[in-house]
């Protein structure tokens, strides 16, 4: 079997590969669905940047495309029906979309791990999950059973998981919710991967849990320097772990910015509408605010801006053009044609 240095030599060997060049950088993502319905156009020109260290939430309703935009960086999608039909996703500089499916596997999981929505789906429910750790140790390692087990054992209470030698043995069923997230983080994080892509890691779990699971990810971040993708549409949760803000809708980034120019001043209708739209404390009793309609089929995308039937601010120009990305002091983004009224400026 192929070790530990072996493999990572030949990551290191990749054409193209600069340890000095940005961590990741999504560049004009386009990811298509052929179903008997129609093309689904599930992304659709998506960009975004991250560093190392640094936590980029991907914030979004449902169906906007931030899932399908991190299964494309993995190289987890299923073709047919999925294709990617456009942009780059650049790892150290190496474009992951013109590697070899064997290149793709040695950087999958040893460079760029994710966690995934859900750990009961995710886990094989007829393997322990010391067995399910071990392989990779194993496959992706070289090592031996019993090293591999002592290691998926060590990766366990890194994780903070109670009795982890005497839990190794378990079925991924035996464990609570919480418990097997964190199983989810010490899969993930076993192979010390620079990159990791948390999709909505705290679905179905209380808001205890959730804090827990938060502040173990924002931990074990700090202690590798790693950089974090945060999958999520809980704005609460972002606003306490997020370095920046890329707001999707209809799989395009329609905002980015620091998490506090987000929450202090939005520069999209869609981001100072789904803002407008969290419960508060000091507004009890009075009706909650709502985004008005649905987001659009993605078999039929409006012309334009997508978000234009829902927005507020829209006008003939919104229907008929697609707004191009605005700069605003140098380190935010915004694709609306009147960001200056949504600023009030």
């Amino acid at each position: 079997m192929t070790g530990v240095t072996d493999i990572r030599a030949q990551i290191d060997a990749l054409p193209g590969l600069d340890p000095r060049a940005p961590l990741l950088q999504v560049e004009d993502l386009h990811v298509e669905f052929r179903t008997r319905d129609g093309v689904a156009k599930a992304v659709n020109g998506a960009g975004f940047h991250l560093s190392a260290g640094e936590t980029l939430a991907l914030l979004g309703e449902s169906g906007c495309g931030k899932s399908v935009t991190a299964q494309a960086v993995m190289g987890i999608l299923d073709t047919p029906p999925a294709h990617i039909t456009g942009g780059r996703v650049l790892y150290r500089g190496v474009d992951l979309l013109r590697l070899s499916e064997e290149d793709r596997r040695k950087v999958r999981a040893n460079r760029i791990a994710m966690i995934f929505q859900d750990a009961l789906s995710a886990l094989n429910p007829v393997y322990s999950v010391g067995f399910q750790l071990a392989e990779l140790f194993r496959k992706h390692r070289g090592l031996s059973r019993k090293d591999a087990k002592q290691r998926a054992i060590e990766s366990l209470d890194q994780v903070r998981i109670p009795a982890a030698r005497q839990r190794i043995d378990d079925y991924p069923h035996q464990f609570s919710g919480g418990m097997r997230q964190r199983v989810m983080i010490a899969m993930a994080l076993a192979l010390d991967p620079e990159v990791l892509i948390a999709d909505e890691p705290t679905t179905a779990l209380d808001v205890t849990v959730q804090a827990q699971i938060m502040g173990l990810l924002a931990e074990l971040q700090h202690q590798r320097n790693m950089g974090l993708i945060l999958i999520t549409h809980d704005m609460g949760v972002v606003a306490d772990v997020a370095d920046r803000i890329s707001v999707m809708y209809a799989g395009k980034v329609v905002e980015e910015a620091p998490v506090y120019d987000i929450y202090a001043r939005p520069a999209h209708p869609y981001t100072e509408a789904l803002l407008a739209s969290i419960p508060r404390l000091d507004l009890k009793g009075q009706q909650l605010n709502v985004i008005r309609g649905l987001p659009p089929a993605l078999t039929d995308i409006p012309n334009g801006c997508a978000f234009h039937p829902r927005c507020g601010y829209a006008r003939e120009i919104c229907r008929l053009e697609q707004p191009p990305a605005y700069r605003i002091a140098g380190h935010r983004e915004s694709r609306c044609h009147f960001i200056r009224e949504v600023l009030g400026v």
